[in-house]
């Protein structure tokens, strides 16, 4: 009952929203508003969880212009693991004052009453984001997070081996394949990409180009569309691919993943514009080999993106200085001092306007050093790149795909079956917690 009455308490509240938020046990202790300021002459210590290196040097910045405020870092992991993290110590009552959270995730941390309703806070910085960025933590008008960084989807690929055989990175998925065809031709041991089976959030992506969006809301309803025409036409089409021996499905940055992209037998990763710093951690030697080119297009007159990761730093509930964290999530992700650093050290694409700007002026990434136009590259993506609507049981979307597809391989079985069974899988989840859906 208690999650029937959140998820009915969400819906009300942001009725013509994307998302949802909701009551939980946390909400006496996120009522906190603005006026919630330290002390005068008091030192205030914030805590902030975020994955990923170098934040110690971003603080060191902080902590020096701002004696009255000290920040201390605590790497608590990535992906689903800092989410559990995050929602058992808010319940704990020992959580963080800032958190930085996958935007993926954010949806179930709100109906979770993880983060703070920080729209007091952000009247001054909207300007500093683009529409489409702002949006993916803004809902119905109420702001939960600031964005940090964004991952407008991209091909990375071997373009010294593209230009043996005489192929142009490809416009089209179709043209993936027919590069795909050529290049297996050329050298049967080589591969053009692996797709992994737990790469849910990859296909939705792929999937919103052809308009399909796996959640959306009206009203108070939401529409589960996992299972849509345009997704099944994604999953059959690689499928084919991977009958075709063209692609594979192994995981990617093992020892032999990452062997592969040193030899030369792993050819692209279509992923975002986060993905030459991976690549060149793994692959240093082969830097200068490769290049990045907008992500492959269903329609040819249609450069429409869709993000591929991308994260935001949320100010917890249960904060005890939201004023001050506040502050702190504004310098670190929407100045132009601190999205600098976001670029600089943690080497991510920022997702304040400011930060990408200051990309334009940087040198490429060190993967690709001949690629001189690659953030004149990256912008044009930015400016073609769709926020994609997640829905608030991803985690429930990610381990149903991952088990039907991994059952799908194994038993050469359709791949498009698996969205059935992610779909049934979402949709029953959704119900038992009282959300009302259209299917």
């Amino acid at each position: 009952m208690k999650h029937q009455r959140a998820a009915a308490a969400a819906a009300a509240v942001f009725a013509t929203a994307l998302m949802v938020t909701a009551c939980s046990s946390t909400s006496s202790t996120s009522a906190v508003t603005a006026s919630g300021a330290a002390a005068p002459g008091k030192v205030i210590t914030l805590d902030y969880w975020a994955w990923g290196n170098g934040w110690d040097q971003d603080i060191a910045v902080w902590n020096k212009e701002h004696p009255d405020i000290q920040v201390r870092h605590t790497d608590a992991g990535g992906g689903n693991d800092s989410s559990a993290k995050l929602l058992a110590a808010v319940r704990a009552g020992n959580a963080p004052d800032l958190a930085l959270i996958e935007n993926t995730s954010l949806p179930r941390m709100i109906v979770a009453g993880v983060p703070l309703d920080i729209t007091d806070y952000v009247k001054d910085i909207k300007g500093a984001y683009a529409d489409g960025t702002w949006a993916q933590t803004t809902f119905d008008g109420h702001t939960y997070a600031y964005p940090q960084d964004v991952g407008p989807m991209a091909l990375v690929y071997r373009s010294d081996i593209f230009q043996k055989y005489g192929l142009d990175a490809p416009v089209t998925w179709d043209d993936f394949r027919k590069d795909a065809e050529v290049l297996k031709a050329q050298d049967p041991t080589a591969t053009l990409a692996t797709l992994t089976t737990d790469g849910w959030g990859w296909y939705a992506a792929v999937a919103a180009q052809v308009g399909d969006m796996w959640w959306s809301l009206s009203g108070d309803t939401w529409t589960v569309n996992i299972n849509g025409d345009g997704s099944k036409k994604v999953m059959n089409f690689f499928q084919g691919m991977y009958d075709d021996k063209l692609i594979t499905t192994e995981p990617i940055l093992t020892p032999e993943y990452n062997a592969k992209l040193n030899d030369g037998t792993m050819l692209s990763w279509p992923s975002a514009v986060w993905a030459p710093g991976v690549l060149y951690g793994v692959a240093p030697d082969t830097a200068g080999d490769w290049s990045l080119a907008p992500l492959p297009r269903w329609n040819a007159n249609d450069a429409t993106v869709s993000y591929q990761g991308g994260s935001s730093v949320a100010v917890v509930s249960t904060s005890k200085h939201p004023k001050e964290a506040a502050e702190f999530g504004a310098w670190l992700n929407a100045s132009p001092e601190g999205s600098q650093l976001i670029l600089n050290v943690q080497n991510s694409y920022p997702a304040a306007i400011a930060g990408q700007e200051a990309a334009k002026k940087q040198d490429p990434p060190k993967l690709m050093p001949q690629q001189t136009d690659y953030y004149d590259i990256v912008a044009k993506i930015a400016s073609d790149t769709r926020p994609v609507t997640w829905g608030p049981d991803t985690d429930v979307a990610q381990s149903a795909f991952t088990d039907a597809m991994n059952a799908a391989v194994q038993n050469g079985t359709s791949w498009a079956d698996a969205l059935d069974a992610t779909q049934k899988a979402v949709v029953a989840d959704m119900k038992e917690k009282g959300f009302k859906v259209s299917n």
